[in-house]
Parts: structure tokens; sequence; C-alpha cells
């Protein structure tokens, strides 16, 4: 489906709601609601909504992983450059 496809106006929506969240819930899509031309709200399958949290939950702890992974980094080279010092030292 195009994304001009999945734009609709709110009268649409007022007018043909039955029908518009069956096609929602049997084709799994998204439509964007327009009110005055502007986009105001995004209407979508709740199971395509869900895997989208999930999703985004996903993404948030790899990026916290990835963060304590590069502290973690950070510390061991520190120590390996100061082990190196003190070998030198020596």
């Amino acid at each position: 489906m195009k994304l001009s496809d999945s734009i609709k106006s709110i009268s649409y929506l007022k007018t043909n709601a039955a029908s518009l969240i069956d096609e929602i819930n049997q084709n799994q899509q998204t439509y964007f609601i327009t009110q005055n031309g502007e986009a105001k709200v995004v209407v979508q399958d709740i199971k395509v909504y869900e895997k989208t949290q999930e999703t985004m939950a996903m993404l948030k702890l790899l990026a916290m992983t990835s963060e304590k992974s590069k502290a973690a980094a950070d510390v061991k080279s520190t120590f390996t450059s100061l082990r190196d010092e003190l070998k030198s030292l020596q």
C-alpha cells in the first residue's frame, strides 16, 4: 500500500469507522488521520502497535548494553595502559 493511500480525513473516519477498523485489523495496516489538512493521529492494528513497542524496547536494551560494553572496554583499555606503564617502570 502506498503512503498516499493510507491518509484519511477525520470525516472519512467518522463516516466509515467500522469498515476502516475491519480493514486495519484484516490487513494490519496503519492509517494517518488528518484534520484541516494536517496529520493529527495514527490509527493502527493493535498487533502492529505491540510489535512496534517490543521492537523499541529491544532497541533501547541494545543501546544500553552497547553503552555498558563501551564503558567496560574503556575501563579495560585504561587498565591495560596502566599495566603497561607499570611494566615499563620496573
